[in-house]
C-alpha cells in the first residue's frame, strides 16, 4: 500500500485475525490495467492466487491480461484453500489471467529465513513449467540431506531441506525444513 505507484492496488485484506483477497477489488485493479493496456505485476501467495482463480472461473471470468504482465506465487497453502500442484496453478493462472507460464515465478522462503529463493528469470525461454529449479542469493545455502541419517544426499537424490542463510542476524543459522528437494 505505502511503496506502489499511483496505480497499484493493495487488494489483501484482515477479516477475523486471517488474511484474505478482496476479490472485488482485484477484478477492478486488473480490469482497470487492461482498459489502460498496462502491463501488471500480480504477487501473492498460491492460496490467494486460487481464491481469485475460483472467483473468477465461478464467473467465467477471464481476465486478458496485457502483454508483459507478470506474475509472483510464493507459495503456501496453510490450509486456507485447496491445494493444487505447481503445475496445476500456474496453468490456472496463465489461463485465467492470461499470463504466459514463463513469465510466472515461483518464491520459495519462510518467515524464519531472512533470504528468498526464486525458481528463475521470468520470460526465459529455457525454463519449463516442470523443471523449475530455486536458487538462493550467495550469502544462503541450500542442502538436501537424508531423514535418516541426516548428512548431504547424492547428486540426483531426493532428501529433506535444509537452508543455511548468513543474512539471519540474531537468529537461527539453519532450519532443517520438512521439505522435500532433489539435490
Amino acid at each position: 500500500r505505502r511503496f506502489g505507484g499511483r496505480e497499484s492496488a493493495y487488494v489483501g485484506t484482515l477479516n477475523e485475525g486471517a488474511w484474505s483477497v478482496d476479490l472485488d477489488a482485484a477484478r477492478e485493479a486488473l480490469s482497470a490495467c487492461s482498459l489502460r493496456d498496462q502491463p501488471v505485476v500480480v504477487l501473492g501467495t498460491a492460496f490467494a492466487f486460487v481464491h481469485l482463480l475460483d472467483a473468477l472461473a465461478a464467473k467465467e471470468c477471464r481476465l486478458w491480461l496485457p502483454s508483459g504482465s507478470r506474475a509472483l506465487e510464493t507459495g503456501g497453502y496453510k490450509g486456507r484453500a485447496r491445494a493444487l500442484p505447481k503445475a496445476g496453478l500456474h496453468a490456472l493462472i496463465a489461463d485465467r489471467l492470461t499470463i504466459d507460464e514463463p513469465y510466472i515465478v515461483t518464491e520459495y522462503g519462510m518467515s524464519e529465513l531472512s533470504s528468498q529463493a526464486y525458481d528463475h528469470v521470468a520470460g526465459s525461454s529455457a525454463v519449463q513449467s516442470s523443471t523449475r529449479l530455486f536458487r538462493f542469493p550467495p550469502w544462503a545455502r541450500a542442502q538436501v540431506c537424508s531423514s535418516e541419517s541426516g548428512r548431504e544426499v547424492g547428486d540426483g537424490e531426493t532428501g529433506l531441506l535444509r537452508v543455511f542463510d548468513l543474512a539471519n542476524v540474531r537468529s537461527v543459522l539453519a532450519v532443517q525444513t520438512e521439505d522435500l528437494a532433489v539435490r
